[in-house]
């Protein structure tokens, strides 16, 4: 059986990566595709020294610093990747890479991060941060992003099978192709966030500082809480916007390693996280150090996270991305978050391990392939009727 794995780009060493690695681990002879690669030789090594195979947009003008702005010419790229010769077809998608084009005896099952999120449900949102809601540049935008829904839509018709990374895109995956999806949670490499029981007096958040993630509400209502220490891991775009709402109980430490990350997880009080993800491995992670989460109660979290009306929580749910609400599920945690212990946490985080990941992904897509034998046997045995 020859196997092709499709990404949608490779430019950093991020949750998709963490995927697609697991699904490299378990086809190590499967030829990889991905409409750029400019992984740095420190980021690759997951790659095992495997070829990509690139699209033409791996060789235009700025393409490696500029790659996204090359979107309206992404879906015609994947569609130029010929797998032709394969059995077996799994694209790992947030963005295009389930677009390929597949032939009736091929099977072509999509681990789907979302749907692409800057052209349905958060075409609003992207458009008012990128200052695209007006003018000519705004109108180009909306008509581009309405050409790729459209494309978006039809192309879902090639897929044979949807897996979903949560329950929560699997209801995306619904509202936007209406087809049903199995949800196989992504991995989570809990082994390398060792346990720890006791803990410091200090809160952590850690993230990419993009509008979306919502750092700066975070910074802003501990600000706002003097007697309680936070301390903030990330860097990104948001970073001069996250320092001004600093207040002196509130130490930023910019990007940080692996190893400091890790420490600090290990050490604080709990982790808190205002994002709507669609899955949020950096929970998982905070929870396999035996450390609560303070979390937003929409997304992903709410299949990562087990709440205080749980029998075992894990941590605490705030009802809004707003300061006040922060603060409220801050204080709730420190009047309540006795019920979470660190050993709750821990074996929550151990059902998001890689062998899970790996073992479910298998299971389904052998189930997959014996019906797709099986239907293949059965157009084989149709009896010809003899004319008389």
């Amino acid at each position: 059986m020859k196997v092709a794995i499709v990404h949608d780009w490779l430019t950093t060493y991020a949750g998709s990566e963490k995927v697609l690695e697991q699904m490299l681990e378990l086809f190590p002879e499967a030829d990889l595709f991905s409409t750029v690669d400019f992984l740095s030789g420190s980021e690759r090594q997951f790659l095992r020294g495997k070829e990509v195979h690139t699209s033409f947009i791996q060789k235009l003008p700025l393409a490696k610093k500029k790659y996204r702005q090359y979107l309206p010419l992404m879906p015609m790229a994947v569609e130029q990747f010929d797998l032709s010769p394969y059995d077996l077809i799994l694209s790992s998608s947030h963005a295009v890479s389930k677009g390929v084009i597949t032939g009736p005896n091929q099977l072509h099952i999509s681990y789907v991060h979302s749907p692409i999120r800057y052209a349905w449900d958060l075409q609003h949102q992207y458009l008012k941060e990128s200052g695209l809601q007006k003018g000519l540049k705004g109108m180009a935008a909306k008509w581009m992003l309405s050409k790729i829904r459209m494309w978006d839509y039809r192309t879902s018709n090639g897929v044979d099978y949807f897996i979903a990374n949560s329950g929560f895109i699997s209801s995306r995956i619904w509202k936007v192709y209406r087809r049903e999806s199995q949800v196989i949670y992504p991995p989570a490499n809990v082994s390398a966030f060792a346990y720890q029981e006791e803990k410091d007096d200090f809160y952590l958040t850690a993230s990419r500082m993009v509008p979306y993630k919502k750092m700066d509400l975070i910074v802003e209502a501990f600000s706002k809480m003097p007697d309680k220490q936070l301390v903030v891991i990330g860097d990104g775009p948001e970073m001069e916007k996250v320092r001004q709402r600093a207040g002196s109980n509130v130490q930023i430490l910019g990007y940080q390693e692996d190893a400091v990350l890790i420490e600090r997880m290990q050490r604080a009080k709990a982790f808190v996280f205002a994002a709507e993800e669609d899955f949020g491995i950096t929970v998982v992670e905070a929870q396999a150090c035996g450390t609560p989460v303070i979390a937003y109660g929409k997304g992903g979290s709410l299949e990562t996270i087990q709440g205080l009306d749980s029998p075992n929580p894990t941590g605490v749910f705030f009802e809004e991305q707003s300061v006040g609400s922060i603060i409220a599920g801050v204080q709730r945690f420190e009047a309540e978050g006795r019920r979470i212990s660190p050993e709750q946490c821990r074996r929550n985080a151990m059902s998001f391990t890689p062998d899970a990941f790996k073992r479910n992904l298998k299971d389904f897509i052998d189930a997959k392939l014996a019906v797709k034998s099986a239907s293949r046997l059965r157009s084989t045995d149709l009896e010809i009727p003899q004319v008389l």
